[in-house]
């Protein structure tokens, strides 16, 4: 998922809301003008200012007037809105959480003719890896059944067409596997591997890292298991831990000493 964009993007969001909004008195005005308490989103709102409302009732906490904001603003053609709506029945931020549910929202995303390079892409984007996630493992209780070779292509497009660092990192590892109706090749693994490693994407640095060490280029597989331990998230700490911590233990330690001090390079200089 392209994260520095869509943080980027709710950034941005935040200004103009604040623009809107100014001050605490004035805050209550902009209120009136697009939602009422008794009949909800007033039908003459424009979606773009309905979408704004909900980003700001979401940041303030009020997070039922934003779901109802974003609902309007979704069935109004922000893009931006539906995406809001689908990451809060994922995570059950607001609302019960319901996989099914987001991947409607997702699936609305996904059918968007958006060009690469468009404001719009990371929202695309996202919601292909998403839904990628959902069709790899399906969603019990609904009908999204397991769907492996859907999978594939989901994340194919968001890894060719919007170079989400994510899909490509997925891509690597189904072509490791042969999984997702591809054949097993090191080669293509590597490629993509090597593209989502060049975003910083820690898991990718990890598996190129380990695949370089069992292909003879131990420093360099070392180094890059190290740096990708090092920027990875505590939920995937433990994986590369276990496999950095397993190569260093079949290295010698001049391969030791070299590795780690090329990783500080990777990590201070972001050289792969």
């Amino acid at each position: 998922m392209r994260i520095s964009e869509l943080v980027r993007a709710s950034a941005y969001s935040a200004l103009v809301a604040a623009s809107l909004l100014g001050a605490a008195g004035e805050a209550l005005a902009f209120d009136d003008k697009v939602f009422d308490d008794k009949t909800g989103v007033k039908p003459e709102s424009s979606p773009w200012a309905v979408f704004q409302f909900g980003f700001s009732a979401y940041k303030s906490g009020h997070k039922d007037q934003a779901v109802e904001a974003y609902r309007y603003a979704a069935e109004n053609g922000q893009i931006g809105a539906t995406w809001k709506l689908a990451r809060m029945y994922a995570e059950g931020d607001g609302v019960a959480q319901d996989d099914y549910e987001a991947f409607k929202f997702f699936t609305e995303i996904a059918e968007q003719d958006v060009e690469p390079g468009s404001p719009e892409e990371s929202y695309v984007s996202d919601a292909l890896v998403a839904l990628g996630g959902y069709m790899k493992e399906g969603i019990p209780g609904s009908p999204v059944s397991a769907n492996p070779v859907a999978a594939q292509e989901y994340y194919m497009r968001a890894a060719a067409n919007y170079r989400n660092a994510n899909a490509q990192y997925e891509m690597g590892k189904m072509f490791l596997k042969g999984d997702g109706g591809v054949k097993a090749s090191v080669k293509q693994a590597g490629r993509w591997l090597q593209l989502a490693a060049e975003k910083g994407h820690a898991g990718a640095q990890a598996t190129l890292g380990n695949l370089l060490f069992q292909s003879g280029k131990v420093v360099r597989g070392l180094a890059m298991m190290t740096a990708a331990l090092e920027r990875a998230q505590p939920s995937d700490q433990p994986w590369i831990r276990g496999m950095q911590e397993e190569a260093f233990a079949l290295a010698d330690e001049s391969d030791r000493r070299t590795a780690i001090s090329l990783a500080e390079d990777i990590l201070t200089k972001g050289n792969q």
